[in-house]
């Protein structure tokens, strides 16, 4: 490519690496195919060369050197735009065709640099590129070896170095405050109106899908008007992978919204697929104005870029911390909405920079001053909050709503009234997670730097006293429960306890001399006392019963009880005298200040006091008489000793409690999966029956007051023609290298585009190292989970970008890839994925098994080889094998796969050439 005379690429070689062996493009054009010895040699001769994801290309060879990381480049030239951290993924990016081997990759790396300060070149006189060249500067002061080429492309090759580039607070747009809006009307959405809505979605030529048409006419139900407190209107909706449940809920929700004047709430389980439901919102709205008003994308609050903290790292940011500041400076101009947690910052972005720097710059839970805040009417998370009351439809995750409903509205009093649960069938999970408890060592420790403040160190955090001085300013009578509140807090551990927590176990007697301190101790000493000589000598967590509690462990909660009761009172004081003010001065105090006192008031009760009442409640339990044998418990509770020491508490059925604080509270509600049901065989009425009624007990159906109403709706996949599924019943348990040879034959017989799930991280990556160089000598890149240094999200990407490549992984693979087309063509499960056998799995089969705790672990399985499978087929052309490397699985599990795919019992090698054999047509018809 020939290089404009303004554009200045440095005299850098080009680096790839893969497993075992790398390519290198040297400064005189020559290209050469090294191993890793050779390569690490032939480095220590020349300038950095040009790579892409420095952490991950140098982990290869095992050396640390100095490089220019294109990735670096494009987050500075491209900000707010999201690319595979592969070669593949910037060439696509950018327009090339990406790469098809190492080499060819190393070849291009150059061209891809050009690219980047060709596009700086021609967009120079940008409004959002008014400061670049100084900002480059800035950085490249800091060290940055990208500063000079962006300088001389934006034409200022000169550039003073401008600090001023990183005061966001200026140079972020404020947001404007509007009234609040009405309550919303009720009216239906009639049937015929939701699938006429779908139809437009859909647009004249698309595919037609009956089941779509009738899902979204089904999903209606939950969207009529209440016809009685507290009785709210809920549909279970199970619609098959392909049924295209996305649109079919949006046209629905979308005409009730409109309707009404009010605001559906769509809440999903991860991020991803939060920004897929976004995406597909912009067939709602084309225009991207209009749409940014009614659809907007929410979460919670730690998940957004603070300016204050930001501000804060600025202030005293050097080195690669400064580099990192004004690339999330540049990010930051470009966003649509600043959430650096799934959003338009690259998830490779803390891989670069580490993993410490986005949550300095995020705002902390419990800690932001609201009003007080000199950025307030620029606050990228107020922006949000004030976009989403007026929105159409705020698409959330399960998480949010569930705190949400839990206090009331986290940061105003708007609670909605219609929801869509998407991934209904992690509502279980979510709610667990919801309304459990934690009392440890951490959280412990948290409370106290929340409260006080950074106590020495590098820390920044501001303490209670600091965030509440203008509060304390204009009403003295503050001061002295704050006092109160410095002094107690000190009951609780801080940081260099935790550091002790740490340490090798003989050492846990001399943790502290307080009250936490030897609470902690007890319960470390009653967990090793319990548990096996195998248990203690792993490197995995212990858990333990708490009951019966030895006596030790119960003096040192009534202890620590005590502690906390005095903690409390305090607390309770200032909020108290918080709330009196409010009453006091309700006709003379503003607006703003009001504000600033009902988030403080907010903050202590969900920060301080729900968590001391809550431990309070866990400490009062330890002395407590132990449940007989049998006896059905309300909250499990047990302790679990690794990093830290905690007592933890679970409800047994977290879903009545969800239905308890969200769903009886809402007018109508659609819980929607792809796998809400269990089917255990071609079921008769009853037994459908049954099923629903599992699936109204795992989402909290069964605890509103009328019952659910019921909707299933088959894929349009043809499962026996699109898939294949074998249980290899070789025994490969024996030894890894057994383990690995079965993925490594299956992975080359599919040509890559292969998933390999995994129930222990050791077996993942004692597989991965023996496979690594068989697939990158068939050209077959492989990444890897727990062993690659990139995030699960990055993965996810690198291996969607190379198309043919491989990714090994655990649980949060098998829910969170969805990568249609051929790049997943192969699902390999390890073993059959049983429930860890834990204390609280132990229970709840006892509990919640309806008297049959095998069914109980079944259903959990089957549920899970779903999901797997799932993965497979995505679009109507898809074509795919799922594996199951288990001569043990039970048959009775098989229904968990659609009716009509064989399951195939056979060896290794006959599986093998099955899948060669099923791929070959698609190969030949490449």
């Amino acid at each position: 490519m020939d290089t404009p005379s303004r554009l200045i690429l440095p005299a850098a070689p080009s680096l790839v690496t893969a497993h075992g062996r790398a390519a290198l493009l040297d400064p005189d054009g020559e290209l050469r195919h090294l191993t890793v010895a050779e390569a690490r040699a032939a480095l220590r001769d020349l300038p950095p060369p040009l790579v892409v994801h420095e952490a991950a290309t140098l982990q290869r060879l095992d050396l640390s050197i100095p490089v220019l990381d294109l990735l670096d480049l494009f987050a500075f030239v491209m900000p707010a735009v999201t690319a595979a951290p592969t070669p593949s993924g910037l060439a696509r990016a950018l327009d090339f065709d990406p790469p098809a081997t190492i080499e060819a990759a190393a070849a291009l790396l150059p061209d891809i640099a050009i690219a980047l300060l060709g596009r700086l070149d021609q967009s120079a006189s940008l409004p959002m590129n008014r400061r670049a060249a100084g900002l480059a500067a800035l950085m490249g002061e800091a060290g940055w070896p990208w500063a000079k080429p962006v300088a001389a492309a934006l034409g200022q090759p000169a550039a003073r170095p401008d600090r001023a580039a990183l005061r966001l607070g200026m140079i972020l747009p404020e947001w404007q405050e509007e009234a609040p809006r009405p309550p919303p009307s009720s009216y239906p959405v009639p049937q015929d109106a939701a699938r006429g809505r779908l139809a437009d979605l859909l647009g004249g030529g698309a595919e037609q899908r009956p089941a779509q048409s009738d899902y979204a006419s089904a999903a209606t139900a939950a969207f009529a008007p209440p016809a009685a407190e507290g009785v709210p209107h809920c549909v279970l909706a199970e619609a098959g992978t392909g049924t295209g449940k996305t649109l079919g809920y949006l046209a629905p929700a979308s005409l009730w919204a409109e309707r009404n004047q009010g605001s559906v709430w769509i809440s999903t389980y991860t991020r991803h697929l939060q920004r897929q439901i976004e995406q597909e919102s912009a067939r709602l709205e084309p225009d991207p104005a209009r749409r940014r008003r009614r659809v907007v994308l929410r979460k919670g609050r730690e998940n957004y870029l603070c300016l204050l903290n930001f501000e804060d790292a600025a202030a005293g940011a050097r080195g690669y911390n400064l580099v990192a500041l004004g690339l999330i400076a540049r990010w930051a101009l470009a966003s649509s909405d600043h959430d650096i947690a799934g959003g338009d910052l690259p998830g490779w972005f803390a891989e670069l920079f580490g993993a410490g720097l986005l949550p300095q710059i995020a705002d902390r839970r419990g800690e932001c001053i609201h009003s007080a805040c000199p950025h307030w009417k620029r606050c990228t998370i107020e922006h949000v909050i004030r976009r989403a009351r007026g929105a159409d439809l705020v698409i959330a995750n399960h998480a949010l709503v569930m705190a949400q409903a839990v206090w009331g509205g986290l940061d105003d009093s708007s609670v909605p009234t219609r929801y869509v649960f998407d991934e209904g069938h992690h509502l279980f999970d979510a709610a667990d997670s919801a309304f459990a408890a934690e009392l440890s060592g951490a959280s412990m420790a948290e409370l106290r730097r929340w409260l006080l403040g950074a106590e020495g160190g590098r820390s920044r955090a501001r303490g209670l006293a600091r965030r509440l001085e203008d509060l304390v300013a204009a009403d003295e009578r503050l001061a002295a429960p704050l006092d109160a509140l410095r002094a107690a807090a000190r009951v609780l551990p801080g940081a260099t306890m935790l550091a002790r927590l740490g340490e090798p176990t003989a050492a846990l007697d001399q943790i502290g001399p307080g009250a936490a301190e030897a609470f902690l101790t007890a319960l470390a000493a009653q967990a090793r006392a319990r548990a096996t000589a195998a248990e203690r000598e792993s490197n995995l967590d212990i858990e333990a019963d708490l009951y019966p509690a030895e006596p030790e462990l119960a003096a040192a909660a009534s202890d620590l009880a005590r502690d906390l009761a005095r903690l409390e009172a305090p607390l309770t004081s200032l909020r108290e005298r918080l709330a009196a003010r409010l009453d006091e001065e309700a006709g003379t105090i503003d607006s703003t200040e009001r504000q600033r006192i009902e988030a403080a008031i907010r903050s202590l009760k969900r920060r301080a006091l729900d968590p001391v009442a809550s431990w309070r409640r866990m400490l009062a339990a330890v002395n407590e008489a132990p449940p007989e044998p049998g006896e059905r418990p309300f909250h499990v509770l047990f302790i679990r000793q690794g990093r830290d020491i905690a007592l933890l508490s679970h409800l047994l059925d977290p879903t009545e409690a969800f239905a308890d604080a969200v769903a009886s509270r809402a007018h109508g509600l659609l819980i929607t999966s792809a796998t809400l049901r269990d089917r255990t065989t071609a079921m008769d009425d009853v037994e459908q029956d049954a099923e629903w009624q599992r699936a109204e007990s795992r989402t909290g159906a069964t605890h509103l007051a009328a019952p659910a109403i019921r909707a299933a709706f088959a894929s349009p996949f043809d499962y026996p023609a699109q898939t294949r599924i074998f249980i290899v019943r070789d025994n490969l348990r024996e030894t890894p290298e057994a383990l690995a040879s079965a993925f490594r034959a299956l992975f080359l017989a599919s040509g890559g585009g292969a998933l390999g799930l995994f129930t222990a991280i050791a077996r993942l990556r004692a597989v991965h190292a023996r496979i690594a160089p068989a697939l990158d000598a068939a050209n077959i890149p492989l990444f890897a989970q727990h062993v690659d240094a990139m995030n699960n999200a990055t993965l996810v990407d690198s291996f969607r970008a190379e198309q043919n490549a491989c990714l090994l992984g655990t649980d949060a693979m098998r829910d969170g890839v969805d990568i249609p087309g051929n790049a997943l063509r192969l699902v390999v499960f390890e073993r059959t994925p049983w429930p860890r056998p834990d204390i609280l799995h132990r229970v709840r089969r006892t509990h919640l098994s309806h008297g049959d705790p095998k069914t109980y672990d079944d259903a959990i399985v089957r549920l899970r080889l779903r999901q797997g499978f799932g993965r497979l087929i995505r679009r109507a052309g898809d074509r795919g094998v799922f594996v199951l490397l288990d001569r043990a699985f039970p048959s009775r599990l098989e229904s968990a796969f659609p009716t009509g795919v064989t399951v195939s019992r056979q060896g290794l090698a006959e599986t093998v050439a099955a899948v060669r054999e099923f791929f070959a047509a698609d190969r030949a018809s490449a």
